[in-house]
């Protein structure tokens, strides 16, 4: 039902090159028993409306991969640093990132851990991470074709589960799903760190602001940007597609599925930050 597909467990030359340069006794990204296999993972099967939003992803941002790439991504350079700011890595971090896409917050990331999983339903994305991790010699990204929805992890198993510009295209309930399932990935202790779109639909003025910032920038672009304006206008309202939430309500989410030490920066415009914290044990 879900149509999602596992991909390579681990990126196999990028491994290979590893070990035929690594010493004996090299042990620089992975603290003993902790990241020296592939993180297991599992699929759930999805329900019928999830099913077919995530084909409805999987389709768009299928076509979008190079493009998205090269330019769409350019925009969020300030967001995807702010999310690797946030990020506590100690020797032998095991880490998912959510909705990875081709790579922006995985491949700096990977560095820093012993492992990263890195998710994303569009194959194409995916397959281009895996082959720049292979051009650097990374070879500790562990990769999987799936949606956020259907993705299941050991619990207590991870360190870091880092997510940025993904969960938007959730469903509140799937959003809350979500939250709850990387509650229980992460060991005592463990950390969320949440990068994405943080506004309502302007009831506030603060929201407000933002979305008439956003429609000015793209008025002064004529006619191009008029047709965004009116394409996004009906998507925004109605959360067709984006379906954003403000800073408050990601909070409460956050802080109901049992994280504590929540935190939020506005980086630009609707662009946040979120950072919280599995009690320790």
């Amino acid at each position: 039902m879900d149509g999602t597909t596992a991909r390579n467990p681990i990126i196999p030359a990028a491994t290979e090159r590893a070990r035929a340069q690594a010493s004996p006794g090299d042990t620089a990204l992975e603290a003993p028993g902790r990241g020296s296999g592939p993180i297991t993972t599992r699929s759930r099967r999805l329900s019928l409306r999830q099913a077919l939003s995530v084909n409805r992803e999987r389709l768009v941002w299928g076509r979008r991969t190079a493009s998205w790439d090269t330019e769409g991504s350019q925009g969020l350079t300030s967001i995807v640093q702010a999310v690797l700011d946030r990020c506590h890595t100690p020797p032998g971090t095991l880490a998912v990132d959510l909705g990875c896409g081709s790579g922006q917050v995985t491949l700096p990331l990977a560095p820093r851990c012993a492992r990263v999983l890195a998710v994303d339903v569009n194959g194409p994305a995916v397959t281009m991470l895996e082959g720049k991790a292979h051009k650097a010699g990374v070879a500790n990204i562990q990769t999987m074709t799936e949606s956020i929805q259907s993705l299941e992890l050991e619990r207590s198993s991870l360190d870091l589960v880092v997510t940025n510009y993904a969960l938007h295209h959730l469903s509140n309930a799937d959003k809350r799903a979500v939250l709850a399932e990387a509650h229980g990935w992460l060991r005592p202790g463990g950390q969320l760190v949440i990068g994405d779109m943080m506004l309502g639909r302007g009831a506030t003025s603060g929201d407000g602001a933002i979305i008439a910032a956003k429609v000015r920038a793209m008025v002064v672009r004529g006619p191009a940007g008029w047709w965004r304006i009116a394409k996004n206008l009906w998507r925004f309202a109605l959360r067709v597609k984006e379906k954003p939430l403000p800073v408050g309500a990601w909070e409460r989410l956050v802080a109901a599925a049992g994280f504590e030490s929540v935190q939020t920066t506005r980086i630009v415009q609707e662009g946040c930050v979120l950072s919280a914290r599995k009690p320790a044990a």
